[in-house]
């Protein structure tokens, strides 16, 4: 089956289309209906009579755009119609809900004259926060833009024109970078004079290029004052008419700094690439087909040319994606009255900024795995890094605000943490971990420091403030990662093959020696990270550790436990992960320690899980899970769980609701609690679920995770004398960062 084919069975299946409205407040119970609509919903109805801003308090418009075209200039269809166009505006409101979390009506109108598609959008202002234009051909779509807004009170932004610009803009301010350019002295050529080129030519004037210095061409030549049919040019190709005698497009390139594509396929080949100045700086954006392949261009020259197209397949794609769903998250949630210039370039200038920061390994395993580090192949981030929403849209607002555009005046650290809220709930449970480690960062240990991930962590625990990290490794192999990778920082090193370990083997020694540990098996023992990162927290010369990296979680958690061990008040360790769902978030024990606990076990984990949900600000509400409900069924597997329940209960120490035993269902059921069992300790549904053992905890998260669609992190070990926690084989680089916070946090508390 062809691509074709794929795509309308894609759109045809069940619902048609891509989008569909859902609710966001209850409407289970007939209060519910009451309130949403007849008679309760008369009191919004006139509070925002009163004070039509209100509107952005009780209604959904401010986070609603209006995705608005007439069809005339669709993608690569050109004039298709209004109807026809339907599955692009909906595709663009799937592209503003998956990347900012911005609700979208798509609207196609019917109407070619610019006064009437004027008319009917500003009429729907009461509606939106936002106007999105889209695949309106030119030169009317620069009037259409320019007039609304004017005459609209909300941000309006016509991508085919802006998104190219700004998306390209950060690859130039990259590539001038690398290239050792000047903005100023760039000499740059066009192909391409429709409404993307045009709007691209002004922006890169706006970043500061040298108008003067703009060649453009279309499909006549040079656009220059004396052509033959300069009279006849709209005003805004005359805007970039050069002085001059003419000529095409070839010789148009012959000494330039940079060749911008926005026309068709195949109009530049290698000869025209050779005749550019040195190190040229080509966007070849035409799509699908680029003025000149990827390869062709960079074969064409022995020196560097750094190459951006339009395609997903090549290094460097200009991707509107990038610009538009954070534009305009920055904003609506500025209450903007515009989208201007000075916010259109904090945006360029935000990714180009990003670009040069460390990748996350969820971006490089999305796209195969691939290199991605700052240079001639990676100018611009990549479409699916998650972080452009938290460099964008806050550089958009902050300069919404510095330029008078911005209604409400954004606390920029406290708008970050709502970003990441918006990505998912355990975004927002980190950040309180994270906000808290900051406030004290504490030594931690990293025992596999040579490898690239625990470097790359170790880099953003210093550059975020969210720890000291001690990597424990071979140095050379150390600075070799942080130096190739570009890592500006200078960690503290702990080298087994160098460093005087004596005082830790000692101690190796004095903690095992009644465990069959000789000196001289101790001084090759304290040589292993795991062993030497353990007897350093135990001693005090470190405050946490990490390890499990390289190794099975089993090996991973023996020498902490034997050298650190359980603190005074626990005699066994646990497993938690917190798994995180749109609106709740659970802690699940044990589920990587203990398999057969006893009552005694059970408690111990509830109490110490309580406690690390507290550290997530979490009130802790237990519940230890059986395939019984409070007696229903009766033997020695049941009764674990249940006499576990009393015993906490019976415990003055313990302040928090705990019961049990119970199915999962009854334990996270609200309805359940209140009505069958209503005689339950737990008013509200558990959100420390214990299990009764380790094989039915592991099975349940993964369930969870996989089926659920819940996010996981950790495990996150409890009940030890001091933090230590065992990272899964393959983590992220963002897992160990996450998990060091939890350390930090520990380790806070530990003080």
């Amino acid at each position: 089956m062809g691509l074709d084919e794929d795509s309308l069975e894609y759109h045809r299946q069940e619902p048609p289309g891509k989008l569909e409205i859902s609710t966001t407040k209850p409407t289970n119970t007939q209060r519910d209906l009451s309130l949403a609509y007849s008679p309760g919903v008369a009191a919004p109805c006139t509070e925002i009579a009163d004070d039509p801003e209100d509107a952005y308090t009780y209604t959904t418009k401010g986070n609603m755009v209006g995705v608005v075209s007439n069809g005339t200039a669709v993608l690569g269809l050109g004039d298709i119609g209004a109807q026809a166009s339907k599955p692009v505006m909906e595709g663009k409101g799937v592209l503003f809900k998956r990347f900012a979390d911005i609700d979208v009506f798509d609207i196609e109108l019917d109407q070619d004259d610019p006064d009437d598609i004027v008319t009917s959008v500003k009429a729907m202002e009461p509606t939106f926060g936002g106007i999105n234009l889209e695949d309106i051909k030119a030169p009317e779509c620069f009037e259409v833009e320019e007039r609304l807004r004017e005459e609209m009170d909300i941000p309006v932004f016509h991508d085919d024109q802006h998104g190219t610009a700004i998306i390209s803009g950060a690859a130039l301010l990259n590539a001038c970078e690398i290239a050792d350019k000047s903005l100023e002295n760039l000499e740059i050529v066009f192909s391409g004079a429709g409404a993307s080129a045009i709007a691209t030519a002004r922006f890169y004037v706006s970043l500061g290029v040298d108008p003067d210095n703009i060649t453009m061409c279309d499909s006549s030549g040079i656009i220059t004052e004396s052509r033959a049919d300069a009279g006849e040019l709209n005003k805004h190709k005359q805007e970039f008419a050069s002085e001059g005698d003419g000529g095409d497009l070839a010789d148009a390139m012959a000494g330039a700094d940079v060749f911008v594509g926005l026309s068709v396929g195949g109009l530049v080949d290698q000869e025209m690439v050779q005749s550019m100045a040195e190190d040229p700086i080509i966007f070849a954006m035409a799509n699908p087909d680029p003025e000149i392949g990827y390869e062709a261009a960079k074969q064409a020259r022995d020196d560097t040319v750094i190459m951006a197209t339009g395609r997903s397949d090549y290094p460097n794609q200009v991707n509107n994606v990038l610009g538009f769903p954070f534009i305009f998250r920055g904003a609506l949630d500025a209450r903007a009255t515009e989208i201007n210039e000075k916010m259109k370039v904090a945006a360029a200038e935000a990714l180009a900024d990003l670009a040069k920061q460390d990748v996350p390994d969820a971006v490089v395993k999305a796209y195969g795995d691939q290199p991605l580090q700052f240079g001639p192949e990676y100018i611009i981030p990549k479409p699916l890094d998650p972080r452009v929403l938290f460099e964008v849209a806050p550089a958009v607002a902050e300069a919404a605000m510095e330029c008078g555009a911005a209604r409400d005046d954004l606390d920029l650290d406290a708008y970050a943490e709502r970003l990441e809220a918006r990505l998912g709930k355990s975004r927002e449970m980190m950040r309180v971990v994270l906000n808290k480690a900051k406030s004290d960062p504490k030594r931690l240990v990293l025992a596999e420091g040579d490898d690239e991930k625990m470097v790359r962590a170790a880099y953003q625990l210093v550059d975020q403030g969210i720890a000291h990290p001690i990597l424990i490794g071979d140095k050379d192999v150390i600075w070799e990662h942080a130096q190739r990778l570009g890592l500006d920082f200078e960690p503290e090193i702990v080298d087994p093959e160098e460093g005087n370990l004596d005082p830790y083997a000692e101690r190796l020694h004095e903690l095992r020696q009644r465990k069959g540990v000789t000196r001289r098996e101790a001084d090759e023992l304290i040589k292993d990270g795991n062993h030497l990162g353990s007897v350093m927290v135990e001693m005090g010369d470190a405050d946490a550790m990490l390890t499990g990296l390289m190794h099975h979680y089993p090996s991973a958690l023996r020498p902490p436990l034997q050298i650190i061990g359980t603190d005074d008040e626990s005699e066994y360790a646990a497993g938690v992960y917190m798994l995180t769902f749109k609106n709740r978030v659970v802690f699940i024990a044990d589920a990587t320690v203990n398999q057969s606990p006893d009552e005694d076990v059970l408690a111990e984990v509830t109490r110490r899980t309580a406690d690390l949900a507290r550290r997530f600000n979490v009130e802790p509400r237990a519940a230890l899970l059986s395939y019984s409900d409070f007696g229903s069924v009766d033997n020695e597997g049941t009764r674990k769980p249940r006499r576990a329940a009393e015993m906490l209960r019976d415990d003055d120490a313990v302040d928090f609701p705990v019961d049990g035993e119970m199915q999962a269902d009854t334990a996270v059921v609200e309805d359940a609690l209140q009505g069958t069992y209503d005689f339950s300790d737990l008013d509200e549904p558990a959100n420390v679920l214990v299990f009764p053992n380790l094989e039915a905890g592991n099975i349940a998260y993964k369930l969870l995770q996989r089926l659920g669609g819940a996010e996981a992190i950790g495990p996150m070990l409890v009940g030890m004398d001091k933090p230590v926690h065992v990272l899964q084989r393959g983590d992220e680089v963002k897992d160990i960062v996450n998990l060091a916070g939890v350390a930090v946090v520990d380790a806070q508390s530990n003080g």
